[in-house]
């Protein structure tokens, strides 16, 4: 499966799993087992952790561990309205967390004992880094959701990774990421140090090396590519909604088109019309006055601007193109000089 012109963000991420996927099974057949750190993610988000998850799979196995002496905002009606198991972890040990143990037991014991095709890891606790690379190693799917402060090796250990503080719909997160960094724009912000998240820089220089290989891609293209080369890539952590809609507000370098039905992601020509015009009137009178194929011309634009596009100017014709050209006149594929200009 790959993306389509779909843009909700649960397709999205729906998509990016069964590129990743190899056990043949849809989407909707996909057992999927949650585990929870309960010391390192808040219970405000679990409504945002089984919206995720829905478009992966069924959580048919649900756990939380951690010692119930700390709630964490995790509660008994919290805990029965979702159907999750809690599993009391003493700490045996002052300073040694035994809930992290308890996890990677049982994850373990579930790989080689149930038909598990996605684990995810709710934590932001990079000692679970291991834990995801190990489960990768043996053919499962791992899916971590922590805070955008996760650190970058839990992040990449995962195939997929969702930050629940940016992409939560009961979070005021516009807010909060105001008062983390002290920003006005959030996008703006996750290019600071402070956050984990993918910089906004890195993804735009992704894409234009996709553009570059091919002069142009698909928009499912790109929002695939980018799911596979940022595991934790998704619009809403630069808060869009829509693929296209941050495509078109972050990156302009870039324009989107579509044609019969497709969406494409080109390189935005950058060269005026006038610098363009006199380029094409010195090739014609270097050439005496007459080119005899118009081909020549425009191979000669996409020889010194390599994204030179005539629809950047309102023309689906190269010949339309040069007949606006007030010094030029068209005759089939000829090309020549007016008047005084001829030689």
């Amino acid at each position: 499966m790959t993306f389509g012109l779909s843009e909700n963000p649960e397709h999205l991420a729906c998509c990016a799993i069964c590129d990743g996927l190899e056990t043949g099974n849809s989407v909707n057949e996909n057992n999927i087992a949650l585990l929870i750190d309960v010391d390192n993610v808040s219970a405000k988000y679990v409504k945002s952790i089984f919206e995720e998850l829905n478009a992966f799979g069924t959580v048919s196995i649900r756990r939380i561990y951690g010692n119930w002496k700390k709630t964490y905002g995790w509660n008994e009606d919290i805990l029965l309205e979702y159907s999750i198991q809690p599993i009391q972890q003493f700490d045996y040990t002052k300073g040694k967390n035994a809930t992290d143990m308890a996890m990677v037991i049982d994850a373990m014991d579930m790989l080689y004992s149930h038909n598990i095709d996605v684990f995810c890891i709710v934590t932001s606790d990079s000692d679970f880094t291991k834990l995801a690379m190990r489960l990768r190693e043996s053919q499962a799917y791992v899916i971590g959701m922590g805070e955008s402060k996760t650190p970058l090796a839990l992040t990449k250990a995962c195939n997929k990774f969702v930050h629940l503080d940016l992409i939560a719909s009961d979070e005021p997160k516009i807010e909060a990421i105001i008062e983390n960094r002290q920003h006005e724009n959030n996008a703006k912000m996750l290019e600071t140090t402070e956050s984990n998240v993918t910089p906004i820089s890195q993804i735009q220089e992704s894409i234009l090396d996709m553009i570059a290989e091919a002069d142009y891609v698909t928009l499912g293209l790109v929002g695939s590519s980018l799911g596979k080369l940022y595991t934790d890539f998704d619009v809403r952590n630069y808060g869009y909604t829509k693929l296209n809609v941050f495509l078109r507000e972050e990156f302009p370098k870039i324009y989107i088109e579509e044609k019969d039905g497709t969406v494409f992601v080109k390189m935005k020509n950058d060269v005026d019309f006038m610098t363009v015009r006199n380029e094409i009137v010195e090739m014609i009178t270097k050439c005496g006055g007459i080119v005899e194929n118009l081909s020549k011309i425009h191979e000669a634009l996409k020889t010194n601007h390599k994204h030179f596009n005539i629809h950047d100017y309102g023309f689906s014709r190269f010949s339309s193109f040069l007949r606006s050209i007030e010094e030029i006149s068209v005759d089939g594929n000829k090309v020549k000089l007016k008047g005084k200009n001829k030689k």
